[in-house]
């Protein structure tokens, strides 16, 4: 039985391909790297590269020893160490005859939907053409407001935008622990994880002096890639053909299940992959405008609801003015923002100060808005009808529609 053709996104941190010292790029592990992509590629896999490493390389062409704290000289240093970096991944593909693409993101770039579905629409033309994309964060435009945070957030979002089978998030150990293995001899490993909410691993490794990521961050990670249908592994960065070793495993397992199902025999079960740590996806993933709506935007405001506009939501139905409470923030039409469910508003509340009965309001999803804050503060708890007479006009009957309108998993009951 031939394996499926798989699409297998790769997160590089600063510190895996970059020495956090003297700020050369690690030749070994970058070869090694190209080596393990070129294997999955000639397996018949689409692979995605999500590299950190610009500004750890611009301050090696540069010959500066620190980091900068100076927001547009670290923007300038990416942009040396991006043409740099670039440079280095194509050198090295094309020892193998492999083309790669750069692609280059901003929250600003994904938060338009057309401009979302764009980039989906490249990327699938790019495994079409035999292509290896290479994604970074546009450190060179980036600002707070318009950041992911750091590549292993940008690597689960570009997992989902590319409908992956697998993510592999690479770090400095083989998987996450109990406890730190390095302080703690009865540390054991945590191998598979079917329900993240209930983890209790050792998260205490931050990033490097180079890099912004940690373990907790490769958490969040794990959280948004299985939440879009995306298997998310950590394994050891030091050892890239881990990833070829562990898709083939997977591979072979799941052929063998198959297998099993048609057959009474006792196959031979593959060699165990080395060690790692698997995130199990959801069994009911994210959609992909879904997961636009509740990862692709910066929410600009926060909506208070009540329990029965909760309710309608999910039976289907749009958002009216008289289910809206509260209002936070200043934002415009076509806005994302926060939904959360409150009990109701004491008479003498101020600044969105919700009596709730011991229960802390919860966020419970994202919504892009017909009506702008000032428009929504006006109509909140009054009837559809009413729209027309207090703003003198009705562009809509709701003030977010249904299909605008996405849920956080695990959000059944607000009260959970």
């Amino acid at each position: 039985m031939a394996s499926k053709p798989l699409t297998i996104v790769i997160k590089l941190g600063t510190s895996s391909i970059v020495d956090e010292n003297t700020h050369e790029p690690i030749l070994s592990i970058l070869t090694l790297i190209v080596e393990t992509a070129a294997k999955l590629h000639r397996d018949g896999h689409n692979v995605v590269l999500v590299s950190s490493g610009a500004v750890g390389v611009g301050l090696r062409r540069m010959d500066i020893e620190e980091r900068p704290k100076h927001l547009p000289r670290i923007q300038a240093l990416a942009a040396v160490g991006q043409c740099r970096l670039m440079s280095l991944w194509d050198g090295l593909f094309s020892h193998l005859r492999l083309p790669v693409a750069q692609i280059l993101l901003t929250r600003n770039d994904i938060a338009d939907r057309t401009q979302y579905l764009n980039a989906q629409n490249t990327f699938a033309q790019l495994f079409d053409m035999g292509v290896i994309p290479i994604v970074n964060e546009n450190d060179t435009l980036a600002v707070s407001e318009i950041k992911f945070g750091d590549n292993d957030t940008l690597s689960a979002i570009t997992a989902a935008m590319v409908k992956a089978d697998y993510l592999f998030l690479m770090t400095d150990v083989d998987c996450l622990y109990t406890a730190n293995p390095r302080h703690n001899p009865d540390a054991k490993p945590i191998e598979v994880v079917t329900d993240i909410s209930s983890l209790e691993a050792d998260v205490s490794s931050a990033g490097s002096s180079l890099g912004t990521g940690g373990m907790s961050t490769k958490i969040v990670a794990a959280k948004l890639g299985t939440s879009a249908g995306v298997t998310t592994i950590i394994t050891k960065s030091s050892k890239p053909g881990n990833v070829h070793e562990i898709v083939r495993y997977l591979q072979q397992t799941e052929q063998l299940d198959l297998g099993s199902e048609e057959s009474s025999g006792s196959p031979d079960l593959p060699t165990p992959p080395p060690l790692h740590t698997r995130f199990i996806p959801s069994e009911t993933p994210i959609q992909s405008r879904s997961f636009w709506l509740l990862h692709g935007l910066k929410p600009r405001g926060t909506l208070y609801i009540d329990h029965g506009a909760y309710s309608a939501l999910q039976k289907k139905a749009g958002l009216l003015p008289a289910g809206v409470l509260g209002v936070d923030g200043h934002f415009g039409q076509q806005e994302a923002v926060r939904l959360v469910v409150v009990e109701k508003i004491s008479p003498d509340a101020l600044n969105g100060e919700f009596l709730h009965h011991g229960q802390e309001p919860k966020e419970v999803g994202r919504a892009l808005v017909n009506y702008g804050s000032s428009e929504i503060i006006r109509i909140k708890g009054q009837r559809s009808t009413h729209i027309q007479s207090l703003l003198g006009y009705a562009d809509s009957e709701y003030v977010a529609l249904r299909e605008n309108i996405s849920f956080t998993q695990n959000n059944d009951s607000p009260r959970h």
